[in-house]
């Protein structure tokens, strides 16, 4: 019962503040409006510096699955950004991008300045260079987010659709694991031909990721071959290749930064078929023959966006990854085998109301059962993305690498309820 009564406080209190918000905007309509961030370091304004700066605060309960568990909320700061890039000549492009993730009361320290988590770091850091006279083709490198596979890999985080990326993160399938929170070193290839466009990666792995087997039958296998020389004694494993393809039936996406758009409320009419890929030649090690063996990930979705009748829009997407890593191998985010992702949300008319659904199921050699995930959300829009609330139930079934197990040896789900602020300029 206890239970139930915090839960329905932090819905009420979720409500009320969209309801306040709601009542205030009919009395009489605050004005949202603002001019970006934007430096100009010429006349005419082509050349410029624009500044973006971004906080999404979450309240989240304990995991409501355990049994007796007592009901805690607790906070967390789930990003703190600061992002800015230039445009000094209709050639050049340079980003820097740094802030900090994931900052809990677990992770706070006394004077901030002797713990890893707290503190700021680089996300990305590159330079491109325009090679066509039109945009075919773009070429840059550093630190980088020009990423393959799915469009989600490519997600942006100042306008999620829900509430944040689908967790267990399979669109961020290498996130820790060969990678700095997603971003790689390495090389891009970005361009648009028509209606379609594309960007590849050719990058070098990290060295101090989650890189052991999650899974639940014995491997020998380990993502750890670029660490370890092969039968020659040679180096081996240190190049990873990935790509996206995008074809855009009605309108046209931006593709001067990397981050995808989750939904345009409606100022858009989108619908996209994409597909993708991630290679890490003997980026496995089999540490029972000391062989290397490769990573292989494909996928496939499709991206639907649009207005409806008034003010209202649908945004629906779905998407097929088929992981390879190894017989039986389950990496932390995803595993050998396959998941399917969809999500599906509809702004209410007249409203400012977005109730959404999003699930995955994986389907890995690892284990015994499949994998589940379940998200069900409503967003209210104070302005757009760049002001918004967002209540969801989240829940993960049958995944030992989330819930971890039980006292009685068996797999523990996860139930959470989370509440977010999100505000960008």
């Amino acid at each position: 019962m206890k239970r139930i009564t915090y839960i329905g406080l932090i819905a009420l209190f979720a409500f009320s503040l969209a309801g306040s918000a709601e009542a205030q905007d009919q009395a009489a309509e605050p004005d949202y409006s603002y001019k970006p961030l934007t430096l100009s370091l010429n006349e005419d304004g082509s050349k410029y510096v624009r500044f973006i700066i971004w906080h999404q605060h979450w309240m989240q309960t304990n995991n409501l699955a355990v049994e007796d568990a007592s009901l805690q909320v607790n906070h967390l700061a789930r990003r703190s950004r600061f992002l800015a890039y230039a445009q000094i000549s209709p050639r050049f492009l340079i980003l820097t991008h740094f802030g900090l993730n994931n900052l809990t009361p677990g992770n706070l320290t006394a004077l901030g300045n002797n713990g890893d988590s707290p503190q700021l770091f680089l996300h990305d850091a590159w330079t491109e260079f325009r090679v066509s006279n039109n945009d075919a083709l773009y070429i840059g490198g550093g630190l980088h987010y020009w990423k393959g596979l799915t469009r989600l890999a490519n997600q942006s985080t100042l306008n999620f659709m829900t509430l944040d990326n689908a967790r267990p993160f399979i669109h961020w399938h290498s996130l820790a694991v060969t990678d700095q929170f997603a971003r790689h070193l390495g090389m891009y290839a970005k361009g648009k031909l028509g209606k379609f466009d594309y960007r590849l990666a050719v990058n070098n792995p990290g060295q101090n990721g989650l890189q052991q087997d999650f899974g639940q039958k014995a491997s020998d296998l380990t993502y750890d071959g670029f660490l370890n020389d092969d039968q020659d004694g040679e180096p081996t494993g240190n190049t990873i290749y990935e790509g996206y393809f995008r074809y855009n039936f009605w309108d046209s996406e931006s593709t001067k930064l990397p981050y995808i758009v989750g939904s345009y409320l409606g100022k858009k009419k989108v619908f996209a078929l994409g597909g993708g890929f991630f290679a890490h030649p003997n980026g496995m090690y089999n540490n029972e023959t000391q062989e290397h063996e490769d990573v292989s990930h494909l996928a496939v979705d499709a991206f639907l966006d649009m207005p409806l009748a008034g003010d209202d829009c649908l945004n629906a997407y779905a998407a097929f990854m088929r992981f390879n890593y190894g017989d039986d191998y389950v990496s932390r985010w995803a595993g050998t085998g396959t998941n399917f992702y969809a999500q599906v949300g509809y702004k209410l008319p007249g409203s400012k109301f977005m109730p959404y659904v999003a699930l995955q199921s994986g389907n890995y050699e690892g284990y015994d059962e499949n994998t589940g995930a379940l998200n069900i959300g409503l967003n209210y829009f104070l302005n757009g993305h760049s002001a918004k609330l967002t209540l969801e139930y989240h829940s993960i079934s049958n995944d030992p690498r989330e819930g971890g197990f039980t006292t009685d040896g068996e797999i523990q789900d996860v139930q959470q309820i989370r509440l977010q602020a999100h505000i960008f300029l």
